[in-house]
């Protein structure tokens, strides 16, 4: 059955998003926190196959200068399937213009957006609201 694509958000199933996150693996993020995401994301797409959610991703814009796509989700039956690269494409492309297009990578899945004509920043700095989480899982790093 082939994938349709929306960036509409009208018809999502919350608690469906919410899910795949987990599956994703992408982390324990509500329903609620979700609509609040992707509510305030200036581009996001949502892939389906009969009628299930197979992927999401959106990407925060200023509209001229700089665009950040986050929060790429592919359900683990459909990675390696394309899904995943059209969607990063899909966002790319809506980012087309801005002077820069940033992404946020999954530790492990850098070799992924490589492929895709993202390099690594050499000077990107973060604050996390748990940091020594995000040490542990792999996020950040000595300055």
């Amino acid at each position: 059955m082939p994938v349709t694509w929306t960036n509409s958000q009208d018809q999502v199933d919350w608690l469906e998003l919410e899910s795949l996150y987990r599956l994703a693996p992408l982390g324990n993020k509500s329903a609620e926190h979700l609509r609040t995401v992707f509510t305030n994301s200036r581009f996001k797409f949502f892939a389906y196959e009969n009628g299930k959610l197979v992927a999401a991703g959106r990407a925060l814009s200023d509209g001229a200068d700089c665009s950040y796509i986050c929060d790429v989700a592919v359900m683990p039956s459909h990675q390696g399937s394309g899904v995943g690269r059209e969607m990063v494409s899909r966002l790319v492309e809506a980012s087309r213009g801005h002077k820069k297009i940033i992404l946020y990578s999954v530790p492990g899945k850098e070799g992924f957006y490589r492929k895709l004509g993202f390099m690594r920043l050499l000077t990107a700095m973060a604050i996390f609201e748990n940091q020594a989480a995000a040490i542990e899982r792999g996020h950040l790093g000595e300055a």
